[in-house]
């Protein structure tokens, strides 16, 4: 059995990090587009493909970009729902970050023909 590489390690140990918003003085929107999401259908076993989205106005605190990386890198293998990756994305975020407000928007590959969108929104 062959040794887990440096990426999967740091993908398996991924703890979202943040640090101090550093400009107060207003208040402003933070969008980052992940386009390579992946995860694993629960049912069928068979692989997910979206883009998450995430928008938000920070408060006292703005989300690190490696860490996120890492952190959506971390449901490639999972087994979980669509609806549920969205919320899980937005609750740990809001959960570390408290910002004024937040969305998270699931956008699915088209899969059996419908195409499935997701979007999770939460104002303080």
């Amino acid at each position: 059995m062959s040794e887990k590489l440096y990426g999967e390690l740091a993908i398996e140990n991924n703890q979202l990090e943040k640090f101090e918003n550093r400009t107060k003085v207003r208040k402003y929107t933070i969008e980052f587009t992940c386009p390579e999401f992946t995860c694993v259908c629960p049912r069928s076993g068979f692989p997910d493909f979206a883009t998450i989205r995430i928008k938000y106005i920070p408060d006292e605190f703005c989300v690190e970009l490696k860490s996120l990386k890492l952190y959506i890198n971390g449901f490639r293998n999972r087994k979980v729902f669509h609806e549920d990756v969205t919320n899980e994305i937005l609750d740990d975020l809001i959960k570390l970050l408290d910002p004024h407000e937040i969305e998270v928007v699931g956008d699915f590959t088209v899969r059996g023909n419908i195409h499935t969108l997701i979007t999770s929104t939460h104002k303080k």
